[in-house]
């Protein structure tokens, strides 16, 4: 017998939605603060329920979703998509600072590493072409 549950703890609700890979980064991300329910912070066993609105920061992201089904299992991810809802301007905003933050990063790039033994020399010689 297949029943939908009515309500779901959050930790693993997050990790059923694929908002996160684990139960236990679900578990740290809600700890942490990350995630808001009713713009309020909330533990991780508190019971999600269908109709009800939070926030999840995910690195840089800001998922605005309302809850539409419970699932305690994590399945494929078109499913996990069917558990909640992005209004449109939440999702034009989000995109829209993804798209931002893409331009912003594709300007200078500081080097990964320090330099090596050639580089430093290199860079010795240039600064000592301004003494002339």
């Amino acid at each position: 017998m297949n029943q939908t549950p009515v309500t779901v703890r959050l930790d693993i609700w997050l990790w059923a939605a694929r908002f996160y890979k684990t139960r236990a980064l679900a578990k740290q991300a809600i700890e942490s603060g990350k995630v808001e329910v009713a713009g309020q912070a909330v533990k991780p066993s508190r019971a999600v329920r269908v109709g009800e609105a939070m926030q999840v920061r995910r690195g840089e992201e800001r998922f605005e979703i309302e809850v539409l089904l419970l699932s305690e299992k994590r399945g494929s991810a078109p499913i996990a998509q069917t558990l909640y809802r992005e209004p449109d301007e939440a999702r034009e905003r989000r995109l829209r600072e993804a798209a931002e933050r893409r331009a912003a990063n594709a300007g200078y790039r500081p080097p990964e590493t320090k330099p090596d033994k050639r580089a430093r020399r290199l860079i010795q010689a240039l600064g000592d072409l301004d003494s002339f």
